[in-house]
């Protein structure tokens, strides 16, 4: 039996390795089996029927921020983002909006921190939340450690159009800068105002699974339906001096549609 230690390194690996841009090549391998539900999804559509259901995490606000991220396009699709990027590391869902924006929306900033990212881009948020008793830190990691190798894990969801507008949303007003409330790590706020969030059963994401390749890790998820636009100068401040040491756009892992894979949304 592997001590604890070990057994802390074999789960922090396999949730940073979701961030490590890994490519899988063997597209026409059969669905993994035993697995729980994996993600990401359609959120439009409820079907699923994998059966290793699992209690939902508890809300967020009762779970300490452990990270946050965002990928380059949007990893889940809804019909506010629908439009098909591609597969590959950098394929996923395009909001809508993105091919309706001004040519000063789309006008280059003069200074931009984040790397694989410019005004026009769709990126999908992810504040990723855990049981632990555990500070904000870079990777994904940074979600437990040696006295809770078990959490409970729930990724709270924004999918944004960036824009070159300091009218958009800024991403100050999401960020974390040391706040607690009730005694829990949490973001100064989370984005408001663009739906109510479709929750389901899940797994972690990235490019290092697909359908053939599942994660064996469960997540609660909280996805918003609705696009919104985001100030990309924001975003640059953000990617140009955070705790979590992030400052680009991670890779996505394809769309999840066998059913067999998925929970029922209910």
């Amino acid at each position: 039996m592997k001590s604890t230690v070990q057994t802390v390194r074999i789960i922090q690996f396999a949730l940073v390795s979701l961030l490590a841009g890994f490519s899988t090549l063997g597209h026409a391998a059969e669905a993994c089996v035993g697995f729980g539900p994996q993600t990401p999804r359609d959120i439009d559509s409820a079907v699923g029927t994998n059966p290793r259901a699992f209690s939902m995490a508890p809300s967020y606000q009762t779970m300490n921020l452990c990270n946050i991220h965002f990928h380059a396009n949007a990893e889940h699709k809804a019909k506010d983002f629908s439009i098909y990027a591609g597969d590959g590391v950098n394929g996923g869902y395009q909001c809508n909006v993105s091919k309706s924006l001004s040519r000063a929306e789309l006008k280059a900033p003069k200074v931009n921190h984040c790397k694989g990212i410019k005004p026009g881009d769709t990126i999908e948020v992810h504040w990723v939340h855990s049981s632990c008793d555990v500070k904000p830190g870079k990777g994904l990691g940074s979600c437990l450690s040696e006295q809770c190798a078990n959490p409970d894990l729930r990724v709270e969801t924004q999918v944004f159009t960036v824009v070159n507008d300091t009218n958009a949303l800024d991403f100050a007003d999401f960020s974390y800068a040391g706040n607690r409330a009730k005694g829990y790590h949490q973001a100064k706020a989370l984005p408001s105002g663009t739906g109510e969030p479709v929750q389901f059963q899940g797994s972690t994401t990235g490019p290092s699974y697909t359908e053939a390749t599942c994660s064996p890790l469960q997540v609660s998820w909280s996805v918003r339906p609705q696009c919104a636009k985001l100030d990309i100068n924001s975003l640059s401040k953000w990617c140009e001096n955070n705790v979590f040491e992030e400052d680009y756009a991670h890779g996505v892992r394809k769309l999840v549609t066998n059913p067999k894979l998925l929970s029922e949304i209910k």
